[in-house]
Protein backbone atom coordinates (compact mmCIF):
# COMPACT_ATOMS: atom_id res chain seq x y z
CA UNK A 1 0.00 0.00 0.00
CA UNK A 2 1.36 3.42 -0.97
CA UNK A 3 1.84 5.98 1.78
CA UNK A 4 1.51 8.75 -0.83
CA UNK A 5 -0.46 8.41 -4.05
CA UNK A 6 -1.31 11.10 -6.59
CA UNK A 7 -3.18 10.96 -9.88
CA UNK A 8 -3.15 13.94 -12.23
CA UNK A 9 -2.44 16.33 -9.36
CA UNK A 10 -2.51 19.82 -10.85
CA UNK A 11 -2.43 23.48 -9.89
CA UNK A 12 -3.22 26.46 -12.12
CA UNK A 13 -2.65 30.02 -10.97
CA UNK A 14 -4.61 32.94 -12.34
CA UNK A 15 -2.52 36.03 -12.98
CA UNK A 16 -3.15 39.32 -14.71
CA UNK A 17 -1.41 37.83 -17.74
CA UNK A 18 -3.68 34.77 -17.77
CA UNK A 19 -3.62 31.24 -16.42
CA UNK A 20 -0.30 29.65 -15.43
CA UNK A 21 -0.14 25.85 -15.19
CA UNK A 22 2.45 25.42 -12.46
CA UNK A 23 1.70 21.70 -12.09
CA UNK A 24 0.03 19.99 -15.05
CA UNK A 25 -0.56 16.49 -13.71
CA UNK A 26 1.66 14.69 -11.22
CA UNK A 27 1.31 10.90 -11.02
CA UNK A 28 3.30 9.55 -8.10
CA UNK A 29 3.39 6.73 -5.56
CA UNK A 30 5.65 6.54 -2.52
CA UNK A 31 6.03 3.35 -0.49
CA UNK A 32 6.11 3.35 3.32
CA UNK A 33 9.60 3.96 4.68
CA UNK A 34 11.10 5.33 1.46
CA UNK A 35 13.37 8.35 1.27
CA UNK A 36 12.35 10.05 -1.97
CA UNK A 37 14.23 12.94 -3.53
CA UNK A 38 12.01 15.34 -5.49
CA UNK A 39 14.14 17.08 -8.11
CA UNK A 40 13.62 19.53 -10.92
CA UNK A 41 14.93 22.72 -12.50
CA UNK A 42 13.75 26.04 -11.12
CA UNK A 43 10.10 26.54 -12.01
CA UNK A 44 9.49 22.82 -12.63
CA UNK A 45 6.60 22.62 -10.15
CA UNK A 46 8.20 20.67 -7.32
CA UNK A 47 7.60 23.28 -4.60
CA UNK A 48 3.99 23.74 -5.71
CA UNK A 49 3.53 19.96 -5.55
CA UNK A 50 5.02 19.81 -2.07
CA UNK A 51 2.75 22.62 -0.89
CA UNK A 52 -0.28 20.76 -2.23
CA UNK A 53 0.71 17.50 -0.55
CA UNK A 54 1.07 19.31 2.79
CA UNK A 55 -2.36 21.05 2.40
CA UNK A 56 -0.79 24.51 2.17
CA UNK A 57 -2.15 24.92 -1.35
CA UNK A 58 -5.38 23.51 -2.73
CA UNK A 59 -5.09 21.56 -5.99
CA UNK A 60 -7.14 22.70 -8.97
CA UNK A 61 -7.17 19.22 -10.47
CA UNK A 62 -6.45 15.57 -9.80
CA UNK A 63 -6.47 13.62 -6.57
CA UNK A 64 -4.07 12.49 -3.87
CA UNK A 65 -3.92 10.58 -0.60
CA UNK A 66 -1.31 10.92 2.13
CA UNK A 67 -1.20 8.21 4.79
CA UNK A 68 -4.59 7.02 3.59
CA UNK A 69 -6.21 10.45 3.98
CA UNK A 70 -7.75 12.17 0.97
CA UNK A 71 -6.08 15.50 0.25
CA UNK A 72 -9.31 17.30 -0.65
CA UNK A 73 -11.82 15.59 1.62
CA UNK A 74 -9.68 15.05 4.72
CA UNK A 75 -6.97 17.73 4.89
CA UNK A 76 -6.98 17.56 8.70
CA UNK A 77 -6.14 13.86 8.47
CA UNK A 78 -3.28 14.64 6.11
CA UNK A 79 -1.91 17.19 8.59
CA UNK A 80 -2.23 14.78 11.53
CA UNK A 81 -0.08 12.25 9.70
CA UNK A 82 2.44 14.62 8.09
CA UNK A 83 5.33 16.74 9.28
CA UNK A 84 6.57 19.66 7.21
CA UNK A 85 9.89 21.47 7.54
CA UNK A 86 10.03 24.57 5.37
CA UNK A 87 13.26 25.79 3.83
CA UNK A 88 13.32 28.89 6.01
CA UNK A 89 12.21 27.10 9.18
CA UNK A 90 9.72 28.60 11.60
CA UNK A 91 11.42 29.12 14.94
CA UNK A 92 11.38 32.22 17.16
CA UNK A 93 14.94 33.41 17.81
CA UNK A 94 14.22 34.73 21.33
CA UNK A 95 12.80 31.44 22.65
CA UNK A 96 14.89 28.59 23.98
CA UNK A 97 15.01 25.21 22.28
CA UNK A 98 12.96 23.74 25.12
CA UNK A 99 10.31 26.48 24.81
CA UNK A 100 10.02 25.93 21.07
CA UNK A 101 9.58 22.18 21.45
CA UNK A 102 7.07 22.46 24.28
CA UNK A 103 5.09 25.14 22.41
CA UNK A 104 4.96 22.90 19.34
CA UNK A 105 3.63 20.07 21.48
CA UNK A 106 0.96 22.31 22.95
CA UNK A 107 -0.09 23.35 19.43
CA UNK A 108 -0.72 19.67 18.78
CA UNK A 109 -2.95 19.63 21.87
CA UNK A 110 -0.61 17.78 24.17
CA UNK A 111 -0.98 18.56 27.85
CA UNK A 112 1.81 20.57 29.51
CA UNK A 113 3.28 17.40 30.98
CA UNK A 114 3.00 15.51 27.68
CA UNK A 115 4.56 18.38 25.76
CA UNK A 116 7.48 18.58 28.20
CA UNK A 117 7.98 14.82 28.00
CA UNK A 118 7.86 14.84 24.21
CA UNK A 119 10.34 17.74 24.08
CA UNK A 120 12.79 15.78 26.22
CA UNK A 121 12.31 12.68 24.07
CA UNK A 122 12.95 14.59 20.84
CA UNK A 123 15.97 16.34 22.33
CA UNK A 124 17.47 12.97 23.21
CA UNK A 125 16.70 11.42 19.83
CA UNK A 126 17.99 14.36 17.77
CA UNK A 127 21.01 15.40 19.81
CA UNK A 128 19.54 18.57 21.29
CA UNK A 129 19.82 17.82 25.03
CA UNK A 130 22.75 20.17 25.64
CA UNK A 131 20.97 22.92 23.69
CA UNK A 132 17.61 22.81 25.47
CA UNK A 133 18.11 26.01 27.47
CA UNK A 134 19.89 28.00 24.79
CA UNK A 135 18.04 30.71 22.85
CA UNK A 136 17.44 29.68 19.25
CA UNK A 137 19.33 32.74 18.00
CA UNK A 138 22.58 31.28 19.42
CA UNK A 139 22.35 28.03 17.45
CA UNK A 140 24.45 27.20 14.42
CA UNK A 141 22.75 26.52 11.10
CA UNK A 142 23.03 22.77 11.54
CA UNK A 143 21.70 22.90 15.11
CA UNK A 144 18.76 25.01 14.00
CA UNK A 145 17.88 22.56 11.24
CA UNK A 146 17.92 19.72 13.76
CA UNK A 147 15.47 21.75 15.83
CA UNK A 148 13.30 22.34 12.75
CA UNK A 149 13.17 18.59 12.12
CA UNK A 150 12.44 17.87 15.79
CA UNK A 151 9.48 20.24 15.63
CA UNK A 152 8.26 18.52 12.47
CA UNK A 153 8.33 15.18 14.34
CA UNK A 154 6.50 16.39 17.46
CA UNK A 155 3.24 14.63 16.60
CA UNK A 156 4.95 11.44 15.38
CA UNK A 157 4.00 11.80 11.70
CA UNK A 158 4.27 8.86 9.36
CA UNK A 159 5.42 11.14 6.52
CA UNK A 160 8.01 13.92 6.84
CA UNK A 161 8.32 16.54 4.08
CA UNK A 162 11.64 18.42 4.00
CA UNK A 163 12.02 21.45 1.74
CA UNK A 164 15.72 21.90 0.92
CA UNK A 165 16.81 20.87 4.43
CA UNK A 166 20.55 21.56 3.98
CA UNK A 167 20.54 24.84 2.07
CA UNK A 168 23.18 27.14 3.53
CA UNK A 169 24.85 24.50 5.70
CA UNK A 170 28.57 23.76 5.70
CA UNK A 171 29.73 20.30 4.53
CA UNK A 172 30.01 18.90 8.05
CA UNK A 173 26.51 20.03 8.99
CA UNK A 174 25.14 18.61 5.75
CA UNK A 175 26.63 15.22 6.58
CA UNK A 176 25.10 15.37 10.07
CA UNK A 177 21.68 16.16 8.59
CA UNK A 178 21.96 13.27 6.12
CA UNK A 179 22.65 10.88 9.00
CA UNK A 180 19.74 12.35 10.96
CA UNK A 181 17.33 11.78 8.06
CA UNK A 182 18.55 8.20 7.69
CA UNK A 183 18.10 7.64 11.42
CA UNK A 184 14.57 9.07 11.40
CA UNK A 185 13.66 6.51 8.76
CA UNK A 186 15.54 3.62 10.38
CA UNK A 187 14.42 4.21 13.97
CA UNK A 188 10.88 5.50 13.42
CA UNK A 189 9.96 4.02 10.05
CA UNK A 190 9.13 7.52 8.82
CA UNK A 191 8.68 8.07 5.10
CA UNK A 192 10.71 11.10 3.96
CA UNK A 193 10.11 13.26 0.89
CA UNK A 194 12.68 15.98 0.34
CA UNK A 195 13.43 18.60 -2.26
CA UNK A 196 17.02 19.59 -2.86
CA UNK A 197 19.11 21.58 -5.32
CA UNK A 198 22.19 19.51 -4.49
CA UNK A 199 22.46 16.48 -6.74
CA UNK A 200 25.23 14.91 -4.65
CA UNK A 201 22.82 15.02 -1.72
CA UNK A 202 20.03 13.39 -3.70
CA UNK A 203 22.42 10.70 -4.94
CA UNK A 204 23.74 9.90 -1.47
CA UNK A 205 20.53 10.13 0.54
CA UNK A 206 17.51 9.11 -1.53
CA UNK A 207 16.33 5.58 -2.18
CA UNK A 208 14.44 6.87 -5.20
CA UNK A 209 14.45 10.05 -7.27
CA UNK A 210 11.46 11.69 -8.92
CA UNK A 211 12.37 14.32 -11.50
CA UNK A 212 9.74 16.91 -12.36
CA UNK A 213 9.88 19.30 -15.31
CA UNK A 214 7.16 21.39 -16.86
CA UNK A 215 4.75 20.38 -14.13
CA UNK A 216 4.88 16.61 -14.81
CA UNK A 217 7.06 13.69 -13.75
CA UNK A 218 9.68 13.06 -16.43
CA UNK A 219 11.79 10.41 -14.69
CA UNK A 220 11.46 8.09 -11.70
CA UNK A 221 13.88 5.51 -10.36
CA UNK A 222 16.76 4.82 -8.02
CA UNK A 223 19.86 7.00 -8.48
CA UNK A 224 21.72 4.08 -10.06
CA UNK A 225 18.82 3.31 -12.41
CA UNK A 226 18.58 6.91 -13.61
CA UNK A 227 22.32 7.19 -14.11
CA UNK A 228 22.44 3.90 -16.04
CA UNK A 229 19.38 4.78 -18.14
CA UNK A 230 20.24 8.38 -18.97
CA UNK A 231 24.03 8.69 -18.55
CA UNK A 232 25.15 5.21 -19.62
CA UNK A 233 26.66 4.07 -16.33
CA UNK A 234 25.44 3.57 -12.75
CA UNK A 235 28.66 5.27 -11.63
CA UNK A 236 28.18 8.40 -13.77
CA UNK A 237 27.63 11.74 -12.02
CA UNK A 238 23.94 12.31 -11.33
CA UNK A 239 24.37 15.73 -12.95
CA UNK A 240 24.93 14.00 -16.30
CA UNK A 241 21.69 12.04 -15.98
CA UNK A 242 19.79 15.13 -14.86
CA UNK A 243 21.03 17.10 -17.87
CA UNK A 244 20.01 14.27 -20.19
CA UNK A 245 16.54 14.10 -18.63
CA UNK A 246 15.73 17.81 -18.52
CA UNK A 247 18.20 19.44 -20.91
CA UNK A 248 19.08 21.78 -18.05
CA UNK A 249 21.12 21.73 -14.87
CA UNK A 250 19.93 22.68 -11.43
CA UNK A 251 20.82 26.24 -10.52
CA UNK A 252 20.90 26.53 -6.72
CA UNK A 253 19.98 29.78 -5.02
CA UNK A 254 23.57 29.90 -3.85
CA UNK A 255 26.85 28.18 -4.84
CA UNK A 256 26.85 24.46 -4.10
CA UNK A 257 28.99 23.52 -1.10
CA UNK A 258 31.97 21.25 -1.36
CA UNK A 259 31.19 17.58 -1.88
CA UNK A 260 31.14 15.67 1.41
Amino acid sequence: MAIISTAGLARTFTTKHGAVEAVRGIDLTVAPGEIVGFLGPNGAGKTTTLRMLTTLLRPTGGAATVAGCDLLNDPAGVRRNSGYVAQSGGVAPHLTVREELVTQGRLYRLSKAEAASRAAELATDLGLVELLDRPVRTLSGGQRRRLDIAMGLTHRPVVLFLDEPTTGLDPGSRTDLWELVRRVRADLGTTVVLTTHYLDEADALADRLVVVDGGVVVADGTPRELKQRHAGSPDAPLQDAFLAITGRGITPDEPAPATV
